[in-house]
């Protein structure tokens, strides 16, 4: 497939960029300093800022589906509102450039732990990471809104880090996948990927939230 991407700099969209271009797909990566992106057969980098819906038109334009890792930053001071900021431009640009199929990777900060509260509402959650996990809630929100696009939303787990690439995952849909010792399940970010690409590949999630865990 010919697959644009938002975000491929990131710890995410680093991952989704190198398991898209393993599997032999074609990317086009959106990004503000392309420079940050070394060449790569079957990588083409094209100059975008996502906070900006005609630049994220024009350069999603014509490919198949669109993958949004946009993340403005975990250490800009107002990540809040740059990430909806992002969000509504990245939905707006890819209704206008005719591309249906949005995949993104959201946050585990929606992900239900209780009935009716979800886990960035516990008193537990990282004070730090606050601001973004509740701009990813409203972005959930956001997204099933859409009529236009189909879409679907990837929340990772509670654990996502560095790691190998198994390509076994288990998948879940709003709740957070737990380990049997009742441990918060985790997953590496290769793995992520895998996941996420298989859900381009073969669509078992439109126009709806799903998780996974190893």
């Amino acid at each position: 497939m010919n697959i644009a991407l938002i975000g491929a700099t990131g710890f995410v969209g680093s991952a989704v960029l190198h398991e898209l271009l393993q599997r032999g797909h074609r990317v086009t990566a959106l990004a503000r300093n392309p420079a940050k992106l070394a060449p790569r057969e079957g990588l083409t980098v094209r100059e975008a800022d996502a906070q900006d819906a005609a630049q994220v038109a024009c350069a999603v334009a014509g490919h198949d589906a669109v993958v949004s890792a946009y993340n403005p930053g975990w250490t800009v001071p107002d990540i809040h509102d740059q990430f909806l900021r992002g969000t509504r431009a990245i939905h707006a640009g890819v209704q206008a450039s005719g591309v249906r199929r949005l995949v993104v990777v959201g946050g585990a900060g929606s992900l239900y732990v209780a009935p009716g509260v979800q886990l960035v509402d516990t008193p537990e959650f990282p004070a730090e990471w606050k601001q973004g996990a509740l701009a990813a809630r409203e972005a959930l929100n956001l997204i099933r809104q859409e009529e236009a696009l189909d879409w679907t939303f990837l929340s990772p787990p509670i654990l996502l880090e560095p790691g190998e690439r198994t390509g076994h995952y288990r998948l879940g849909q709003d709740a957070p996948l737990m380990e049997a010792d009742g441990r918060p399940g985790g997953i590496s970010v290769a793995d992520l990927a895998v996941a996420l690409v298989d859900e381009l590949e073969a669509p078992r999630h439109v126009r709806q939230r799903f998780t996974v865990a190893r």
